[in-house]
């Protein structure tokens, strides 16, 4: 048995206020050994690898959505923002530096 001591109620928010106390049970002896192994490679205890562990992989699943998606997703729900065609023209030639480049 591990008992983990991690940040569980704010940690979707990214604030660390509440300290909660997990236990977990049944865990493969296998899984426990490769955490101790990690955990030392580091220079943490086992308790803080499994947080840091937690920590990583809730915040990366959090920000698995880009920014871009965030801010379109924003919009939508307050009806969306039609926004004109706007016309461009192609990029220019870029200057050629070496004789090697031009043409």
């Amino acid at each position: 048995m591990i008992a983990l001591h991690t940040l569980i109620s704010n940690i979707m928010k990214g604030v660390m206020i509440d300290m909660a106390s997990l236990t977990l049970r049944n865990i493969d002896e296998s899984l426990k050994s490769r955490l101790r192994i990690s955990a030392a490679e580091k220079g943490r205890s086992m308790e803080e690898e499994a947080r840091q562990i937690l920590k990583q992989f809730l915040l990366r699943k959090r920000a698995s959505t880009g920014i871009g998606s965030c801010i379109s997703g924003r919009f939508t729900r307050m009806g969306g923002v039609e926004l004109p065609d706007v016309n461009r023209s192609d990029p220019r030639t870029p200057p050629a530096f070496f004789s090697d480049d031009a043409e």
